[in-house]
């Protein structure tokens, strides 16, 4: 009796192996076919991803490129020659936000199937040279350059929202992250970044424009 109970046992182990065995074999058949290999069986990419990936790919690089060019504000007013430490903060601040926020993008695109391609290349390298001899400006105009930047990335934020909601396949999932990542926090910045913009111009007007820089930039040290 404990023999065969012993056997009915075993039996029962081994199918249930054999049949797990057989999911996993049908699995890799499936992923190993050249015919299923983009099957969504294989792969995490659902909804509209397939018509937004170009939108959000542009929406990374943008991100990575405003990163590196509040970086270049952030070391040129960091310098002996300008030593202006509130600015300086400011454009760090905007240059980890837009790496941290190009980390996160990598990440949504990535969790949803996508692929990250940082070999495309958007401007000629005539652009890119003449873009940063533009950022050794002063300091009015380096806060325009930011007020632009920033609704250059909040336009950049709609897009990709529009076109999660709008496309031949909609993909609310992306809609969604769009919003609470994205649009209401660079709302916030472009209204920052013209407050700054206009209570400058306005201080430049004052008899000694110099002290009024300088007080600014006081002023953006304790923000």
């Amino acid at each position: 009796m404990k023999s065969f109970v012993a056997f009915a046992v075993l039996a029962a182990i081994c199918a249930v192996v054999k049949t797990e065995e057989v999911c996993h074999n049908n699995v890799v058949r499936a992923c190993s076919s050249s015919t299923l290999s983009g099957a969504s069986i294989c792969n995490s990419r659902y909804g509209g991803i397939e018509h937004i990936e170009p939108e959000v790919q542009a929406y990374v690089n943008s991100h990575l490129t405003k990163s590196y060019e509040y970086l270049l504000l952030a070391t040129y007013f960091n310098s002996y020659q300008k030593n202006r430490p509130g600015f300086q903060k400011l454009y760090q601040g905007l240059s980890d936000r837009s790496f941290d926020d190009t980390i996160d993008l990598i990440k949504q695109l990535t969790r949803r199937g996508g692929r990250v391609n940082f070999n495309s290349v958007h401007e000629s390298p005539a652009s890119v040279s003449k873009q940063r001899m533009q950022l050794e400006v002063d300091e009015l105009h380096s806060l325009a350059m930011a007020l632009d930047n920033e609704k250059q990335l909040t336009n950049g934020a709609i897009h990709v929202h529009t076109r999660s909601l709008h496309a031949a396949e909609r993909d609310p999932e992306m809609a969604q992250y769009m919003e609470e990542k994205f649009l209401s926090k660079q709302a916030d910045s472009v209204r920052k970044m013209s407050g700054y913009a206009n209570d400058l111009s306005k201080l430049m007007n004052q008899p000694d424009p110099s002290l009024a820089v300088y007080l600014f930039d006081e002023y953006l040290q304790k923000q």
